[in-house]
């Protein structure tokens, strides 16, 4: 039986997923345009392989069995799912998501790793919609566990449940959602946080090193165990939830966040983009990777053994 993963597009989402796939013991077979895809492709899953060798590799895992196809006709040949990552581009995604319907059998699933258009949209120029999923991970995907499936208004629900199954035996932690929303759970959630920084940093009230570090020493710390809503529920004491939204919940009103997206002037990008370079100081960006796969390694091993008591 074929162990072929087709993963379309090849930059760091497509990458980090083929590099995943890898690890799980599948044949990859990837397909991007780009003249450069193959050298950036294979430095993306070198630079992922340590820390998928630290998580554990599966039987059969090994960077040899990916090679790069030189059409996308003849990446879907012989796949058994197509994990596409094009660029967020909706038009693109229209075509693309269409040809590999016609490039792929009945049975293939074909999940986009798009971080917030609905399926509903995407599809729209597809002769056979019904195999078409989303399949959001996040960045990196060899790393984090999290993959938001969801199909759209002509997708098979049997669709849906396939390519939750398949990313669940691969390892991944699956929210399978009962409904389209834009930008889907975790990004609408990391889009709040997102545009309240960029308005705190706009206005000067805090600093780009500031922000990160008031998350990774204050609530981020807490969020890998119990997520914001256990949070709150422990807030309240013994009363939990009932008793923090009780005591709480006229700051609700306060006009503590502006969930409105914020003008990203030239002083703003310039603001974020020294404060980042501050921040990394002389850290690379290879430095910056390790640093980060270590440390994500680490965190998750230590909440799965506090987990286990």
């Amino acid at each position: 039986m074929s162990r072929d993963v087709a993963c379309i597009g090849a930059g760091v989402i497509g990458g980090g997923w083929a590099a995943w796939f890898l690890a799980r013991g599948f044949d990859v077979v990837a397909w991007d345009p780009a003249p450069d895809a193959e050298a950036r492709l294979r430095r993306t899953v070198d630079a992922a392989w340590p820390a998928l060798t630290e998580l554990g590799l599966d039987d059969g895992a090994d960077r040899s069995r990916l090679r790069m196809a030189a059409t996308l006709g003849e990446a879907c040949a012989g796949a058994v799912f197509v994990q596409e990552s094009a660029p967020e581009d909706l038009a693109l995604k229209r075509s693309l998501l269409a040809e590999l319907a016609d490039a792929t059998g009945d049975d293939v699933v074909i999940a986009s790793s798009t971080s917030g258009f609905p399926m509903s949209d995407m599809a729209t120029e597809a002769r056979d919609p019904s195999r078409l999923v989303v399949g959001h991970p996040f960045n990196p995907p060899y790393l984090i566990p999290l993959v938001e499936v969801v199909g759209g208004e002509a997708t098979a629900p049997a669709v849906v449940e396939r390519a939750a199954a398949f990313y669940r035996a691969t390892g991944k932690s699956v929210i399978e959602m009962d409904r389209e929303v834009p930008g889907f759970v975790a990004n609408r959630l990391q889009e709040a946080l997102w545009r309240e920084a960029l308005h705190m940093v706009a206005r000067g009230e805090a600093t780009v090193d500031q922000i990160d570090a008031a998350i990774t020493e204050g609530p981020g710390l807490r969020w890998p165990v119990h997520g914001p809503c256990l949070t709150f529920h422990l807030a309240g004491g013994e009363g939990g939830m009932a008793h923090m939204l009780d005591h709480f919940g006229p700051s609700l009103l306060a006009p503590w966040t502006r969930l409105g997206a914020p003008e990203l002037t030239g002083a703003l990008r310039d603001a974020m983009v020294t404060g980042t370079a501050a921040e990394a100081g002389a850290r690379s960006f290879a430095d910056l990777v390790a640093e980060r796969d270590r440390a994500v390694i680490a965190i998750r091993r230590a909440v799965e053994a506090a987990r286990a008591g």
